[in-house]
C-alpha cells in the first residue's frame, strides 16, 4: 500500500469507531468490509469460536440501539432487503481477537490499521484532557486578569460548528 492509500484507509477505520455503552466499539458489517468477507461469514466464524469473544469483547445491540442506530445511519427497515439480525458491537480487544479468527492475509493487514486507529484515537482524547487538566490549572493560578483569554483558548478547543446550507433559492 502507498502512503496516501494507508491514509485514507486510516482515515476511514476512524470514521467507523462509534461509542456504544460508554465503550468506542467498531460494528459487524463494517467490520466485515474492511475484512472484505460477508457480515454472515463474520458472525459465522465468530460463533464457531464463542470462547474467544466474551462480553467485554463483543456483544450485540438491543433492539433500541439497532433503532436508533438504523436511524442515524438510514439503512432499510427489515422485510425491505435490509438486515433481519440485529448488530454486533467489537470492542477494540474483540477487534485483535478477530485476526485469530479471520486468518487471512488482508485480515491481518487490516487488523493493524484497526489497531492503529483506536491508538491513535485514544491518544488524541488523552491530550484533550490533559490540554484542558492544563488550562483549568492555570485558570484558578490567574483567574481574573486573563479570564478573556482562557475563554478564548476554551473556544478554540470545541469542535468547529459547520453552518447548516440554505435550502431553496434566495439571497
Amino acid at each position: 500500500m502507498t502512503r496516501a492509500s494507508l491514509a485514507i484507509a486510516a482515515v476511514r477505520v476512524e470514521r467507523k469507531i462509534l461509542l456504544l455503552r460508554g465503550e468506542r466499539v467498531m460494528l459487524d458489517a463494517d467490520l466485515a468490509a474492511l475484512y472484505g468477507v460477508p457480515t454472515k461469514a463474520l458472525i459465522q466464524a465468530v460463533k464457531r469460536n464463542r470462547a474467544r469473544f466474551p462480553a467485554d469483547f463483543m456483544f450485540e445491540l438491543t433492539a433500541e440501539e439497532g433503532a436508533r442506530l438504523r436511524s442515524q445511519i438510514v439503512t432499510s427497515k427489515s422485510g425491505r432487503g435490509g438486515r433481519r439480525t440485529l448488530p454486533y458491537a467489537f470492542t477494540e480487544q474483540g477487534v485483535a481477537m478477530l485476526s485469530s479468527v479471520l486468518r487471512s492475509a488482508r485480515a491481518v493487514a487490516v487488523n493493524v490499521e484497526i489497531m492503529r486507529a483506536f491508538v491513535r484515537l485514544r491518544e488524541m482524547l488523552a491530550g484533550h484532557a490533559d490540554l484542558a487538566r492544563k488550562l483549568a490549572a492555570l485558570e484558578r493560578k490567574y483567574d481574573t486578569q486573563f479570564k478573556v483569554v482562557f475563554d478564548a483558548i476554551r473556544e478554540l478547543m470545541e469542535p468547529p460548528v459547520k453552518p447548516r446550507r440554505r435550502i431553496g433559492f434566495g439571497p
